[in-house]
């Protein structure tokens, strides 16, 4: 199957209230083209990470009565999983598309990574304040950026790692959101390309793991 982009209805999957109904819509609707563009752009994600990358399409197999407010797929170094290594994310919800890099709660080297972050923050701020749309996400779930990387000072982007380490469920994360219009208007390869480019310019992140 080819990813064919999202379209209205895909959105509209997040306004349906009950949880079976919307989980239902997910796993017929919306994770097909998940798995679909995965594998379109793996190939050359693999290029932009410098390793193998292995894609997870989310199962949301945690929840059962509270519906998800966005579903993903994450792309990461781990065969068995993403949770445990740094990865980047494409992530649909009721009014976006999110691309993401993440450092989650599970990360099994935030220490280290933190670490890496703070000696290399120069040269990771300046990139970051470069890109145009990118922003700071409280969580992983919002669909708002908290800040606008290029709002931010060096001094406080290199802040941001100390979520890692300030509470138990500390997580980073940074992307571009596409807003729903703008993605009914693009064709598919456009949202492809959106997601590499982006992916692109938060690889210096993902390296660092």
């Amino acid at each position: 199957m080819a990813f064919d982009g999202f379209t209205a209805k895909d959105f509209q999957v997040f306004a349906i209230p009950d949880f079976a109904g919307r989980m239902a819509a997910i796993r017929k609707q919306i994770q097909p083209k998940l798995f679909a563009l995965a594998e379109e752009i793996s190939p050359k994600l693999k290029v932009v990470a410098g390793s193998d990358i292995f894609f997870h399409v989310a199962k949301h197999m945690r929840r059962t009565v509270n519906p998800p407010d966005d579903t993903w797929v994450a792309f990461g170094p781990e065969k068995r999983g993403y949770k445990k290594a740094q990865h980047f994310k494409v992530a649909i919800s009721r009014n976006c598309v999110r691309f993401l890099f993440e450092i989650g709660p599970e990360y099994a080297e935030e220490a280290k990574w933190a670490k890496t972050w703070q000696r290399e923050v120069g040269r990771l701020a300046a990139a970051l304040k470069k890109g145009i749309g990118l922003g700071w996400y409280k969580n992983e779930h919002d669909e708002e950026p908290a800040a606008a990387l290029a709002s931010l000072s060096s001094e406080e982007i290199g802040r941001l790692a100390a979520e890692l380490m300030r509470r138990k469920d500390g997580q980073l994360v940074v992307g571009r959101r596409l807003d729903q219009a703008e993605a009914l208007r693009q064709m598919p390869q456009d949202v492809a390309q959106a997601a590499l480019a982006t992916f692109g310019e938060l690889s210096p992140l993902y390296r660092l793991g």
